[in-house]
């Protein structure tokens, strides 16, 4: 599989370190598409801070990809659902060190989740 980052620089605004506008992707055999993620411990209890649920999704998202023999590497994806716009720095920041800073298409989205103790949640494709 080969990604291409697509960051036309005409007609459209600049990207950032962290962003891409989009990624093109040729040869990819499989693709998985991850509903959103919490930041649940194993028995279904969010953490208690938004970096505690934040390690969790990541986490969680690692071991989804894993059972598709994937790693944060193939993901091509991503969105984020955030409760307060005041997470968006620290949801940032753990999607770039979660990329090893690798930048994907992102988008971040303020919204009410189904129960209030959720902070975030997180989707992602990912291509193989």
């Amino acid at each position: 599989m080969k990604t291409i980052v697509r960051n036309p620089t005409a007609g459209v605004y600049a990207a950032t370190s962290d962003y891409v506008h989009a990624i093109e992707v040729r040869g990819a055999e499989r693709l998985l598409f991850v509903a959103g993620t919490m930041g649940l411990d194993a028995e279904g209890v969010p953490g208690k801070t938004l970096e505690e649920q934040l390690d969790l999704i990541w986490s969680n998202l690692r071991a989804i990809l894993a059972s598709a023999d994937m790693t944060v590497d193939n993901i091509v994806r991503l969105t984020s659902y955030l409760t307060d716009p005041a997470h968006a720095e620290a949801n940032a920041a753990a999607r770039i060190a979660a990329l090893g800073g690798r930048a994907i298409p992102t988008t971040a989205i303020v919204a009410q989740t189904l129960v209030s103790d959720w902070l975030v949640e997180i989707e992602v494709i990912a291509a193989a």
